[in-house]
């Protein structure tokens, strides 16, 4: 079981009722079979938590286009980043 899922069942699970048109709930139920989640729960929980990295990526885009510009991202700028890395993935 996941991280996320082993502080949610401990901090205790809240339920949630919500309608649908048969249409939509055919879809998840074909979600559900189809893509491997054992519950409509799980689906769910996973649109969410995608919904929730949608917006915080938008909220990191808007902050980096409004922030003021720096030096060019050249060679020498990738040549350094991927020694960075390389440094980061030995140790």
């Amino acid at each position: 079981m996941a991280n996320y899922a082993k502080i949610c069942y401990s901090r205790g699970m809240s339920s949630m009722n919500i309608s649908l048109p048969q249409s939509l709930k055919s879809f998840v139920d074909e979600q559900v079979a189809g893509r491997g989640y054992g519950t409509v729960s799980e689906y769910v929980r996973e649109l969410i938590r995608q919904d929730l990295d949608r917006q915080n990526l938008r909220r990191l885009l808007l902050k980096g286009a409004s922030s003021p510009p720096t030096a060019a991202a050249d060679e020498a700028y990738f040549d350094g980043l991927r020694e960075r890395a390389g440094k980061r993935a030995a140790g």
